[in-house]
């Protein structure tokens, strides 16, 4: 799909940014501080870690580790309307002394070579266009040693090119990896994988339970501030992605790295 930054950029400053946050709550990941604390449990996350959140949105799982364990997060995010909303809830939560912001793109990430302990992405990096490149930045900025930790929505099975289309569209995904895919990129960028984990059966789950939130539970309130019309394609839209994560089109994957 010919989608970039500047699309994104656009959803999340807009009224569908809001609808993600009221669907999955503000860490905007499947699981939300669940998921978070095991991916921090499997990267070995302790108080003397410095990670790099990269897609980092309003700072929701960059509170959540800073907030249990005492480490110093940095966000990155190419979306102004995130990392303004992101400072705002940090420094309420009083923790700016741990967690900073940066705008700024993943594939021309602004920090030196060996800076960070762990890179991290939880369910964004499909918005990327180039994950080559992005893992290549994240192998740069990390320290030898340093972990990259990741969860992602991914393609695990084959689809009509209306399908991928539609999928993709209604995301503003450029493409989705597989998850060989981004094993692959990881050893080809100098990483040792510890640990891939196909999650797609949680994945499909997780979209029931937002496709029934969707239509029992903020039908009348996006109605109501957006209009119907924004009401039925969301409804639409995800549908398709809960039909496709049923046919085992569509999931989502852990990979675990070590920079060596």
């Amino acid at each position: 799909m010919d989608f970039t930054i500047a699309d994104v950029n656009e959803v999340y400053e807009g009224p569908i940014g809001v609808l993600w946050e009221l669907l999955m709550g503000e860490q905007i990941h499947v699981g939300a501080e669940k998921e978070t604390g095991l991916l921090a449990l499997k990267a070995g996350i302790g108080r003397n870690s410095t990670i790099l959140d990269v897609c980092s949105a309003l700072g929701g799982p960059a509170r959540h580790l800073a907030k249990e364990y005492g480490c110093k997060v940095t966000g990155l995010d190419a979306t102004k309307k995130m990392v303004d909303q992101a400072l705002e809830r940090t420094e309420k939560a009083g923790l700016e002394h741990l967690i900073t912001y940066r705008y700024g793109n993943a594939l021309d990430m602004p920090f030196k070579a060996g800076t960070f302990d762990v890179v991290w992405g939880q369910d964004a990096w499909c918005y990327v266009t180039d994950k080559d490149r992005l893992i290549g930045e994240a192998y740069r900025v990390l320290n030898l040693g340093g972990v990259i930790a990741l969860t992602d929505w991914i393609q695990t099975g084959n689809m009509t090119d209306k399908e991928w289309e539609d999928l993709n569209s209604f995301m503003v995904f450029p493409y989705m990896e597989t998850l060989d895919g981004y094993e692959q990129i990881l050893k080809k960028s100098g990483f040792r994988i510890s640990e891939k984990e196909d999650l797609s059966r949680d994945f499909a789950e997780h979209c029931h339970v937002y496709q029934d939130i969707i239509q029992n539970k903020l039908k009348d309130g996006i109605i109501k501030q957006y209009g119907l019309e924004m009401f039925k394609a969301a409804n639409k839209g995800l549908g398709k992605w809960v039909e496709a994560a049923d046919e085992g089109k569509v999931g989502r994957g852990r990979l675990i790295g070590k920079k060596i």
